[in-house]
């Protein structure tokens, strides 16, 4: 399991390896990745 909160943080650390154009962005791309993980995330 992972929070929003804790795919935030990620997404802030990676934005510059990401080709994403905002954290909001980041995020959604963070997000797809962790559930095609098989990765919960919860609130």
């Amino acid at each position: 399991k992972i929070t929003r909160k804790q795919i935030e943080e990620i997404a802030k650390l990676k934005m510059q390896d990401l080709t994403a154009s905002s954290l909001e962005a980041a995020i959604k791309t963070i997000e797809g990745t962790a559930k095609s993980m098989g990765i919960e995330i919860v609130d």
